[in-house]
């Protein structure tokens, strides 16, 4: 199943990808005559994207019909991309999702799903493990193929050459359509696409890495290289985990608090390492600060600000089809991130508060790659 074309323009979603259409095939028409009156105007350029993804711990105590509310408003509003992985809730989040009956992998089917295989807890990315977790997956979300197949992140105790011949085999099968990296360095990007350009491989053309307000690693080295090559950016922690809803203060650290990204749970540490430092919270109280002088009391939420900014004001690009990725811990959280991703850009004020908060944290900005 190979599909061409670009995706259509969306708005945000949860953890999953969005916005694909599948090309039809159209007789070729006669070129119109000379056209009189007034030029037809330019296309309006094209949004970036959004993905629904599952990589939020709900997923773990979802139940079926919370799950398919979720995915349903998420579907109407226009967005057909989804985003899992194996080790995503040890897995339930993509049986939930092959339990929706959505008919995934399928020609029809306007859903567009995307999974990851990962080289951590025993596994690896030799061709072994690859194809046990692709087809193990091809299993919990009940189809014979992926759209969307990424290395998680690099297995450095394996040769690159390894894998990506692997992958390569797979993708002939008919497992996968296109090929995706995460948390991959700049240099080994290009190491990966010179590799399969050479060896006749599949080509990677889709990077899935953090990025958001104030996690800007990836502009300086990642993006360009990104651009050389002709691969498409997918956002993950959009929020910073979370932190940039303004929920959090950095003493709550030192209390019980509930389950969720920097709480209570097996990444929770890696989170709180990742983002929970002073700094940040400084930055946040910047930004709000900011808000509040621009809108005054019809000033948008710290969540709302933070999507705008990467729909509106960030380096992704709707023209090279970049996406945003977005999570959700309800049906309720999912819809305020949607209506939040459909707001216009923000007042030039906020937006010099988020760069003058970006330069605050930027000495402490996580590594965008393992």
């Amino acid at each position: 199943k190979e599909r061409t074309g670009a995706p259509a323009a969306g708005g945000g979603a949860v953890e999953m990808w969005q916005g694909g259409t599948r090309a039809s095939t159209r007789s070729l028409r006669p070129c119109p005559g000379p056209q009189t009156g007034s030029p037809r105007p330019d296309p309006p350029p094209r949004r970036v994207s959004g993905l629904l993804g599952s990589a939020s711990t709900a997923w773990r105590t979802i139940v079926a019909p919370s799950s398919a509310a979720a995915v349903r408003a998420f579907l109407e509003r226009g967005h057909t991309e989804l985003d899992t992985a194996y080790m995503y809730s040890d897995g339930q989040s993509e049986s939930i999702l092959g339990d929706l009956g959505l008919g995934l992998g399928g020609g029809d089917c306007k859903v567009q799903i995307a999974t990851k295989a990962n080289p951590w807890d025993g596994k690896s990315l030799k061709p072994a493990s690859l194809r046990s977790q692709l087809e193990t997956s091809l299993k919990r979300l009940q189809c014979s193929q992926v759209d969307l197949f990424y290395l998680h992140a690099p297995d450095h105790g394996t040769p690159v050459e390894e894998t990506l011949r692997a992958c390569h085999q797979l993708h002939q099968e008919g497992k996968f359509v296109e090929l995706g990296l995460s948390n991959y360095a700049a240099w080994e990007v290009a190491e990966i696409c010179t590799l399969c350009k050479s060896n006749g491989w599949i080509l990677p053309t889709v990077y899935q890495g953090m990025y958001n307000a104030t996690t800007r690693q990836v502009e300086t080295e990642l993006f360009p290289c990104l651009r050389h090559f002709g691969l498409r950016f997918y956002a993950y922690n959009p929020l910073a985990g979370g932190l940039l809803t303004g929920k959090y203060k950095y003493e709550d650290k030192d209390g019980k608090q509930p389950v969720g990204r920097f709480f209570g749970n097996s990444w929770s540490e890696i989170y709180r390492d990742r983002f929970w430092k002073e700094h940040h919270f400084k930055a946040i109280a910047l930004v709000e600060k900011a808000l509040q002088a621009a809108y005054g009391s019809s000033a948008p939420s710290m969540t709302s600000a933070a999507l705008q900014w990467m729909y509106h004001h960030s380096q992704l690009q709707g023209a090279h089809r970049d996406a945003v990725i977005l999570g959700m811990s309800s049906l309720e959280q999912l819809e305020q991130n949607l209506a939040a991703t459909e707001q216009g850009p923000l007042e030039p004020a906020v937006v010099q508060a988020f760069d003058q908060a970006w330069h605050l944290v930027a000495h402490e900005c996580p590594n965008y790659f393992r």
